[in-house]
């Protein structure tokens, strides 16, 4: 099984009240992750707020992260963005702290095309040596990785897998049929885990394992495993909490609920805010209904 399968946490970024990086509430995020089984570690992703993170702080949070994960997960830090020299320079910087592979998402506003994507892709490829995971994200970025530009890129040796969060079934469906199977198709969506394992997908990045890391790591099992009964039952249980975690943009309700659980203080960089009083109460519904609060 590639490093890169089942389940990896999204990692939120928690800061303290007056803005900084909450380090110590990092570390038990983490340490929590790893003691629930997850599969690996996703920090400084988009979920991370990592836009928001200076530069200084997007290397502290994959080295924490790497300090305590201490090997027993791999460590899939993100180092994307719209400007090619940039991504270069943070990769290869994060390949020297010890990152076992880099999630990379698709260059955002300035709409590169195809040719573009797979140049900006193969650019990174050649500067480092670590695995890389491209994150097709068009709802979030403008630009989506055609299958075409996917093939091409998968023909690049460090080039190892998609995190797909196209919410296209038909699109994902292509993939599943035709790339090689050696490179992991990764769910972006929660909802869809289990929809992706059936055509063929290696697991998922997940926003909702900030929250229920066993159960989500669960799911990917059984899904990696054919118990597609065993992974619905379990998705049954968790849905409403998956679809209420977007129900204003990510990552503002996880971390209000993971601020409710007691995990990390109620704190977002500008221009995320914290949630509206009706998304709040939908979302305490659902913590009190899945049993994460109580009354």
């Amino acid at each position: 099984m590639s490093q890169f399968q089942g389940c990896g946490t999204a990692l939120v970024t928690p800061f303290h009240p007056d803005q900084s990086l909450d380090e110590a509430s990092l570390r038990k995020l983490v340490r929590r992750q790893i003691e629930a089984g997850i599969h690996f570690l996703v920090p400084c992703g988009t979920t991370g707020e990592s836009p928001t993170l200076t530069h200084a702080e997007h290397l502290r949070v994959v080295e924490i992260t790497l300090e305590e994960a201490k090997g027993k997960v791999p460590v899939l830090a993100g180092a994307g963005g719209y400007n090619t020299a940039e991504v270069i320079a943070l990769a290869k910087e994060l390949e020297a702290l010890g990152a076992d592979g880099l999630l990379s998402v698709t260059p955002y506003y300035n709409k590169p095309t195809q040719e573009g994507l797979y140049q900006h892709y193969q650019a990174i490829a050649a500067s480092v040596k670590v695995p890389i995971v491209v994150y097709s994200v068009a709802g979030r970025t403008g630009v989506n990785v055609e299958p075409a530009t996917l093939r091409r890129l998968a023909e690049i040796d460090n080039i190892v897998g998609v995190k797909e969060a196209s919410g296209n079934i038909a699109q994902q469906a292509n993939l599943c049929a035709t790339l090689p199977e050696s490179f992991d198709i990764l769910s972006g969506d929660d909802a869809i885990t289990i929809a992706l394992a059936g055509l063929g997908g290696k697991g998922i990045i997940s926003v909702a394992s900030n929250e229920i890391p066993g159960v989500m790591a669960a799911i990917a099992h059984h899904c990696l495993n054919g118990d597609f009964a065993a992974a619905r039952a379990l998705q049954r249980q968790w849905l409403a909490l998956m679809e209420v975690n977007f129900i204003e943009s990510n990552p503002i309700p996880v971390k209000a609920a993971m601020a409710r659980m007691g995990l990390l203080q109620p704190v977002w960089r500008l221009p995320l805010v914290p949630p509206s009083d009706s998304a709040m109460a939908k979302l305490e519904a659902v913590l009190l209904s899945t049993g994460l609060i109580a009354n």
